[in-house]
């Protein structure tokens, strides 16, 4: 995959004087937050963030808020009783308009302790949905079961086998069973409901990134293992983190990527055919899913509109 490098700065240029649009607010929509990499102890600019997707989500009344995973810097939790848990999370992500449903997934750093503590904590918070590793659900657009949008939450670690010779993520990872997992994923995203309108992948992992991993090896063995199963089931978006930036991506095929993993701290970003968008910004995105379109905004930290993309639905063979 070719690239070649595109000074942060004038992406921050571009991006920093381009005036102050609003947030568009979709009528009668499923609204979400995706934000990534964050668990910081409030340190780097997690606060800031976290202030204003507070403000964000109370001005778009967001249903939920899904995470890219590396939730917990720079080694996960021990336990779901972990201290991590009060200075990273809770105390951190106060404003009402967050403390509805969370939905995350595990990115490599929460691997390096228990991961499972993770999914644990599900059964003390009443905000923090993680029933397991890997889970979906179908959620509805304004209230109506006919119009659903199934999310698939998968744990993309056990896909990048040089991770079960690392000394920090090999114990956890060979607790995992990718195969069964990827199986599992077919038949999650077979579903032949109707009423299903969109269908939407969420790792921690990036198949496609305009950051420093462009060509690393766990962005290649990601994208080997999910393109053609992404692409067989007509898979509207995927949705990643890892990469401390903010894109959107579209490759060859039917799938838009998207990277959201900069929630408390930023890294560089370069010019890439596939890249509709490439920020060195801290921030997250908000999805409104409509019937007949998904809108994507990116807003910094400071509540700017850095970008927005509107994805129409697609006709399912």
């Amino acid at each position: 995959m070719k690239h070649r490098t595109f000074p942060v700065f004038l992406l921050f240029l571009l991006f920093s004087f381009g005036g102050l649009a609003q947030v568009k607010k979709e009528p009668q929509s499923l609204n979400f937050i995706l934000m990534g990499d964050w668990g910081r102890n409030g340190e780097d600019h997690q606060r800031q963030v976290a202030v204003q997707m507070g403000k964000t989500a109370a001005e778009l009344k967001a249903d939920f808020i899904i995470s890219t995973g590396d939730n917990f810097y720079p080694s996960g939790v021990v336990s779901e009783y972990d201290p991590l848990w009060k200075t990273s999370f809770e105390d951190i992500y106060t404003a009402f308009s967050l403390q509805w449903d969370w939905y995350p997934i595990l990115g490599n750093h929460d691997y390096k302790s228990n991961p499972d503590a993770q999914v644990a904590y599900s059964k003390i918070s009443r905000r923090w949905k993680m029933p397991a590793r890997y889970y979906s659900k179908k959620f509805y657009i304004n209230g109506d079961s006919s119009k659903q949008v199934l999310i698939a939450f998968i744990d993309t670690n056990p896909l990048i086998p040089q991770f079960y010779k690392n000394r920090e993520y090999g114990p956890n990872v060979r607790s995992q069973d990718s195969t069964a997992q990827k199986k599992w994923l077919e038949g999650v995203l077979s579903d032949p409901s109707p009423n299903i309108l969109y269908k939407i992948v969420v790792g921690h992992h990036p198949l496609y990134t305009a950051g420093s991993r462009t060509d690393g090896y766990d962005t290649k063995a990601v994208r080997n293992s999910l393109n053609s199963i992404l692409e067989r089931h007509q898979v509207d978006l995927y949705l990643a983190g890892h990469e401390h930036s903010l894109q959107h991506l579209k490759p060859a095929g039917t799938t838009h990527h998207f990277v959201s993993g900069a929630a408390s701290e930023v890294t560089g970003v370069h010019k890439l055919a596939e890249a509709r968008f490439a920020a060195s910004r801290y921030g997250f995105m908000i999805f409104s899913v409509t019937e007949p379109h998904i809108v994507v905004q990116v807003i910094d930290q400071r509540g700017k509109v850095l970008y927005t993309s509107q994805i129409e639905r697609q006709k399912r063979k």
